[in-house]
């Protein structure tokens, strides 16, 4: 379970400011909030959550915003204030489907780079912008135009986990779901995969085609070794081990399965097995757990720390003061979603 010490103090904090406080009828309203998360959130961090998660679902219906929340997002925010929860492009998606003119990014700067470029007409807000990502900050537009030079007629297939710059240098997008079918769908029998080069060198294992590589990593995924795994198999004889394909192909060599985190989470929901390790951000495995009460969930912490400076009393400041709003350049933007939209054509 993700420590929550820091981001306790920080919600006290401001829950002060505010004139929030937890009393028996914040307690009766919110417990059917808790309900839902009390296996995996003690009571104590939850009478310091408790009045934030009433205020912000209020001024969300009071504004009609909607709240994304990422698979990493920690259990009070993707089970108690969010509208909509998934992957990054499933987030994106859900942006473009809302109603809502408001939208609150529980997630990195890229998503909600993402969600404003499907959805250029509404005001989407990030709760902090250091919430950034290492492998979006890995590569840049001109990093793309200089791949172009050195590797003229060779399509680029970038993932979303990229700023919008560098989508608009893409000729198509892919998530690490549909990132095989993308390469497939390709004529070329050379594709480009930036920037994730682990993600890449797990896709060409699984396909003729060569994939050419950039280096970029995701801080997390990167961390993991095949010994860790080694580890968790003897400590935990049974377990099903399942990892995200943005680990090194000698982590994957070692698990059971491998898939985004939306991939991941149907695996548990679908096989229900006795016991599960996820090989990624450690939220997700609280996140996962909630709906699979029967599922025993043995926690690798690898933490984000871009992630993990989305909270609560963040989320309820985006809401009330409407920073910090997202902007994508027109023409970025447009050239963008051409990449993104290519993407969702090639995966139907």
């Amino acid at each position: 379970m993700f420590d929550t010490v820091a981001k306790t103090a920080e919600t006290q904090q401001m829950t002060a400011a505010l004139g929030l406080s937890y009393s028996p009828a914040v307690a009766r309203e919110a417990a059917p909030l808790y309900e839902r998360v009390k296996r995996v959130v003690n009571e104590l961090d939850w009478a310091t959550f408790a009045p934030y998660v009433l205020e912000i679902n209020r001024l969300k219906k009071e504004k009609g915003a909607v709240v994304l929340a990422h698979n990493y997002m920690t259990p009070e925010i993707f089970h108690c204030v969010s509208d909509f929860s998934g992957d990054s492009l499933q987030l994106a998606q859900q942006a473009a489907a809302t109603d809502a003119q408001l939208i609150v990014q529980a997630g990195v700067h890229f998503m909600a780079e993402t969600s404003k470029i499907l959805s250029p007409e509404k005001t989407v807000l990030i709760p902090d912008l250091k919430a950034g990502c290492s492998l979006a900050s890995s590569i840049t537009g001109a990093d793309v135009r200089l791949l172009r030079q050195k590797y003229p007629g060779v399509p680029i297939v970038t993932y979303v986990n990229t700023s919008a710059d560098v989508k608009a240098e893409s000729d198509i997008c892919c998530t690490s779901s549909n990132a095989l079918k993308i390469v497939e769908s390709l004529e070329s029998d050379t594709v480009l995969m930036i920037p994730d080069k682990y993600l890449a060198r797990n896709i060409a294992k699984q396909t003729k085609k060569k994939i050419l590589t950039w280096e970029g990593a995701c801080e997390v995924h990167e961390r993991f070794t095949p010994e860790d795994i080694r580890k968790f198999r003897k400590a935990y004889p049974g377990a099903v081990v399942l990892g995200h394909p943005e680990c090194p192909p000698e982590v994957i060599a070692e698990c059971d399965f491998s898939g985004s985190t939306k991939a991941m989470s149907d695996y548990v929901t679908d096989r229900q097995p006795r016991k599960v390790v996820m090989i990624t951000e450690c939220s997700m495995s609280d996140n996962v757990s909630v709906k699979n009460p029967n599922v025993e969930f043995v926690r690798p912490c690898n933490l984000c720390p871009h992630m993990k400076r989305i909270s609560l009393p963040k989320i309820l400041n985006s809401l009330l003061t409407h920073t910090h709003e997202v902007e994508v350049d027109l023409a970025v933007a447009a050239r963008a979603k051409a990449a993104v939209e290519k993407m969702l054509e090639a995966s139907k």
